[in-house]
């Protein structure tokens, strides 16, 4: 499976819950973890955050489920004093670096990204050094620290836009994810230098493999993530982030969709087109078992409800960092188009928080 080794670097920016909190050997193993959770929402006035690739259980119960960035924006526009986030460690950070005020926790101190960790900011800081002249492209999968060092944040759905607007007299430097990268550097015709960086989810998924599934289901249009190594993206018949290809498979008249990127984002499919089939697209070995990310199925409803009564693991970040970090973000909000998609609330309307 991909990501068995994976690496737990842990930034001093979380932190992590001290020896007196409650741990995993100590809940109740008959505990009502759903009613639990619903009682510490109302009692702490938090909002509960789920990015699609999370375990469907934990998008079920969510007040918000999302690409990152989108459920950092929506929580920042609640009046919640606290922000669960059921992701990853960079979409807390960028949770906290929106909601200073606001206390932000996940549910595992080891929830973190390949892409994050195969770009640590002091080697970054090199890079950017090594090329003064060029222009800082940084993927939000990255750290606090490392877009503290960029000119501006991209996502996957709106790095083409940007990078087809920036100074055409500056070339670009483009981090963490080469494929993204190579991807953007193909729409837009620009001379990129890449960090080496991939996603271990998305470079895993098999070409050789996937032309077999496309074989045994001729009318199946593939999706796929920006992410994926060209080997995928080729074949793809809509490539975008997470919520375009949401947004494609529900719409396409197909009735079958081929699904190159992490499979939990299948149960929301379902939800939304319920008599649609999706393939997660196969890796090496001809199953979808590339297609689980480690780092995110580290996230449990246990551990849910722990970071919610510690208050921990918590994200917090010096407002020096916190500023440089917010520069490209909001340079980010200022050169992206228009959005086209809000998406959806897990329950279809204001967090509980707000309510």
């Amino acid at each position: 499976m991909a990501g068995e080794n994976f690496s737990t670097i842990v930034p001093d920016t979380v932190i992590p819950a001290g020896p007196e909190a409650l741990s995993l050997s100590d809940l109740d193993p008959d505990l009502d973890l759903w009613a639990e959770i619903d009682r510490l929402r109302k009692e702490k006035n938090a909002v509960i955050l789920a990015h699609y690739y999370q375990d469907p259980e934990i998008q079920d119960l969510a007040d918000f489920v999302g690409d990152s960035l989108d459920l950092s924006r929506k929580a920042a526009n609640t009046d919640a004093d606290m922000i669960v986030f059921c992701g990853v460690r960079f979409m807390a950070e960028v949770a906290k670096i929106l909601s200073p005020n606001k206390t932000v926790v996940l549910p595992d101190v080891e929830a973190g990204c390949s892409l994050e960790d195969s770009c640590p900011p002091d080697k970054f800081a090199e890079f950017v050094a090594r090329h003064p002249d060029h222009y800082v492209v940084t993927y939000i999968n990255s750290s606090a620290r490392v877009k503290a060092l960029s000119d501006v944040i991209v996502t996957s759905s709106n790095a083409e836009h940007i990078v087809r607007n920036l100074p055409e007299d500056k070339p670009v430097l483009f981090a963490p994810d080469k494929h993204l990268g190579a991807y953007v550097q193909r729409q837009t015709g620009r001379e990129m230098i890449f960090w080496d960086g991939t996603c271990i989810v998305h470079d895993l998924f098999s070409e050789r493999e996937l032309v077999k599934l496309k074989a045994r289901h001729p009318d199946a249009p593939v999706a796929a993530h920006p992410e994926c190594h060209d080997g995928i993206l080729k074949h793809a018949d809509h490539i975008g982030s997470t919520r375009a290809i949401l947004d494609f498979v529900t719409t396409t008249p197909a009735e079958t969709v081929i699904v190159a990127t992490e499979q939990h984002i299948i149960h929301q499919m379902r939800k939304d087109a319920p008599g649609k089939t999706f393939l997660p697209a196969p890796g090496a070995d001809g199953t979808c078992n590339c297609a689980n990310c480690p780092y995110m199925e580290l996230n449990t409803l246990e551990k849910l409800y722990l970071s919610m009564l510690n208050e921990a693991p918590a994200v917090e970040i010096d407002e020096a960092l916190r500023a440089e970090a917010w520069k490209p973000l909001q340079r980010m909000l200022d050169m992206s188009p228009p959005a086209t998609s809000q998406g959806k609330g897990a329950k279809g309307s204001k967090p509980k928080a707000a309510a």
